[in-house]
């Protein structure tokens, strides 16, 4: 009896020991991922639509058992809205936690910052955001839209259907100069013209003088390329001073996010094509929008980013399970050609470019909703790279 006593005691006393070493071995399983994203520096709401999605997908890997047996952890980093900070996130990230790929960012300029230690590093960058084309290499795959699967149908509609004279306005940074020269091409072989075309520093608080000019121009369609804060108060200006009842937008990286920040009743009748519209009631976006909100409150914001940084994840745990082994190059193995069922379809990642055919949609703003204007069917990408 003794000896079953102290057998049973030293049982328990060991259980802590146990417990904790088991935890630790289940840490050092986890499959373990980076998402470098903006938490502050004025992108924030589009890094935390990245939030959603990307802990959407890994709940629901971790529910269908992991990958490969082994749970998925995000380690979440905040880029700051700046290249330099997030070039030191993604290398924390790949030497300290070793993490088989990086998810994000949302800027080009972090992106086209992060690319080359990403690529020395031979750690997959996916990147979910919409963006001007051109950033190619082995460990770059793109999950959202290029210039032409933005623009290609949207612009013919807004000059049948809004006027055939455009303005431009943006940001001065690389996505909004390479959308401007794609769009440039497309009015032009439309016969349409373009009356004026300008660019802008971030923080800028004051848009009188420039929303005058546009005024002035006599343009019919303002296509617009600011995101963000700053974007909020050009719109909310322009309200203000009479501009949108003069012309039309075609806002340029638009989604959800932005509803009900320009104040009630405004923002109405802008346009975007984007590759998932959040008030659809086809039943993929129904669901994958319900999922969302039961993990994050019936009141979430779902956009396209949601949607995209979802599809990154989930497209990686895929190209796992297909290679059957669980390292970098084989994230990039399986990745090539890979299709995944995404909320609006099926998604094919190029075995080249690492661009993505997207189902994509023309939407406009209506009341405090982005809503579906026309179904324009899987658009390929025309990604820029050789």
């Amino acid at each position: 009896m003794p000896i079953v006593r102290r057998s049973v005691l030293a049982q328990l006393a060991a259980a802590p020991v146990l417990l904790a070493a088991g935890r630790l071995r289940a840490q050092a399983r986890a499959v373990k991922v980076g998402a470098v994203l903006p938490f502050s520096g004025g992108l924030e709401l589009f890094g935390e639509q990245a939030r959603l999605g990307l802990e959407l997908a890994a709940a629901e890997i971790n529910a269908k058992g992991g990958i490969l047996g082994r749970p998925v952890e995000i380690l979440f980093e905040d880029d700051k809205t700046d290249p330099k900070t997030a070039v030191e996130k993604a290398s924390r990230l790949v030497t300290r936690d070793e993490v088989v790929a990086i998810f994000g960012p949302i800027t080009s300029s972090n992106r086209d910052a992060m690319a080359p230690t990403m690529a020395r590093a031979r750690t997959p960058l996916l990147y979910a955001t919409n963006y001007e084309g051109g950033a190619c290499g082995r460990y770059l795959f793109v999950f959202n839209t290029v210039p032409n699967q933005e623009l290609a149908k949207l612009l013919p509609y807004l000059f049948k259907n809004k006027g055939q004279s455009f303005y431009f306005f943006g940001a001065d940074y690389v996505w909004p100069q390479k959308m401007f020269q794609h769009a440039e091409k497309i009015v032009a072989a439309l016969g349409g013209k373009v009356l004026g075309r300008e660019l802008t520093p971030f923080g800028v608080k004051e848009f009188a003088p420039v929303i005058r000019r546009i005024e002035a121009s006599g343009a019919k369609v303002l296509l617009f390329a600011l995101p963000g804060a700053d974007g909020i108060t050009f719109i909310r200006q322009a309200e203000d001073l009479g501009l949108l009842k003069k012309l039309t937008v075609g806002f340029l990286g638009f989604s959800e996010a932005y509803l009900g920040a320009f104040g009630p009743g405004k923002g109405q009748d802008m346009y975007v094509a984007v590759p998932f519209v959040a008030s659809s009631e086809a039943t993929g976006p129904r669901e994958f929008v319900a999922r969302i909100r039961a993990r994050a409150g019936r009141d979430a914001v779902v956009s396209h980013y949601v949607m995209t940084h979802w599809l990154a994840l989930t497209a990686m745990a895929r190209a796992l399970e297909k290679v059957g082994r669980i390292d970098r190059e084989a994230v990039v193995e399986g990745l090539e050609g890979l299709t995944v069922e995404a909320p609006t379809g099926p998604v094919t990642i190029g075995a080249k470019d690492h661009h993505v055919t997207l189902a994509m949609f023309l939407a406009r703003t209506q009341g405090d909703q982005l809503v579906t204007v026309e179904a324009l069917g899987p658009i390929a990408p025309e990604s820029g790279c050789a």
